[in-house]
């Protein structure tokens, strides 16, 4: 078995199905993991997810927060914003059964036999593997028993630091922003959720989140996405697959289990525009 891991589709159905052919990927032998956003701004979001969903368990997909959006539209009323490709979902015979199956990936994933943990934007440095599946799981838990509470309360930028005396919508809100928004951090930890750009671009004291030291998940390999001005980006126990496919880029897939291999790459077939 091999296990693949693709960045951010958000609609691009095409360039997956091409990607999918181009890994050789096999049902029989093959498990993908996805990062997340798996929709939103691409034009074939509801192909996507009927796509990844006849994956089965072939499929490992964590939410982001384009498809926390989707659901907070589907299931509590939010507004769609003017950029959102999300009405071929929300009008589909079959968007009960897709939205139900959303609600039920995870948000973060991790494997300690191999060290891997699969989260779509990242971690905080106070944060160890076991403490960020127990925040997850707070949340999955909320979604699936108490989605409108959940949905209506995740918006927001505060609180913007890790206390472990977070509780009730300060905790779940901190602990959706970290897996599914963040980029940017100080070097004390605490989260800007504004600023998108390139690492570079920031000003001090901000730094990519994955730069902070004393992290206490430094010794796995935390594969990620969300990032497209980051495109993709390997370090030591780093992968970062978001190569911008909806803004022009293109779709990526990295082989989990033999990381001295090439990325494989497909190239968008969207305009090139910039990340709104």
């Amino acid at each position: 078995m091999a296990r693949w891991a693709i960045g951010d589709v958000q609609g691009c159905c095409d360039e997956l199905e091409e990607l999918l052919h181009r890994i050789r990927f096999s049902s029989e032998r093959d498990q993908i993991w996805f990062v997340g956003d798996l929709v939103n701004r691409g034009p074939r979001s509801l192909h996507t997810l009927r796509l990844v969903r006849s994956l089965g368990e072939n499929a490992l997909c964590v939410l982001g927060n384009h498809d926390l959006h989707l659901l907070a539209v589907a299931l509590v009323g939010a507004k769609l914003r003017r950029n959102d490709t999300l009405n071929d979902i929300l009008a589909a015979p079959d968007r009960d059964s897709l939205i139900e199956w959303l609600l039920y990936r995870p948000l973060a994933h991790y494997e300690p036999q191999r060290g891997d943990l699969l989260v779509h934007a990242g971690v905080v440095p106070q944060w160890s593997a076991g403490l960020t599946l127990e925040l997850a799981r707070e949340v999955e838990q909320a979604l699936r028993h108490d989605a409108r509470g959940l949905l209506s309360t995740m918006y927001g930028d505060e609180p913007d630091h890790w206390q472990p005396a977070l509780s009730g919508v300060d905790r779940r809100r901190f602990t959706v922003n970290v897996l599914t928004r963040m980029r940017f951090m100080t070097v004390e930890g605490r989260i800007d959720l504004k600023q998108k750009g390139k690492p570079q671009s920031a000003h001090k004291p901000l730094i990519p989140w994955f730069k902070a030291a004393h992290r206490q998940t430094a010794q796995l390999r935390i594969i990620f996405g969300h990032w497209s001005a980051l495109g993709l980006h390997q370090e030591p126990n780093i992968l970062g697959l978001d190569s911008g496919c909806v803004w022009g880029g293109s779709l990526s897939a990295a082989n989990l289990d033999d990381p001295g291999s090439p990325i494989v790459s497909v190239p968008s077939r969207q305009p090139r525009s910039i990340e709104q």
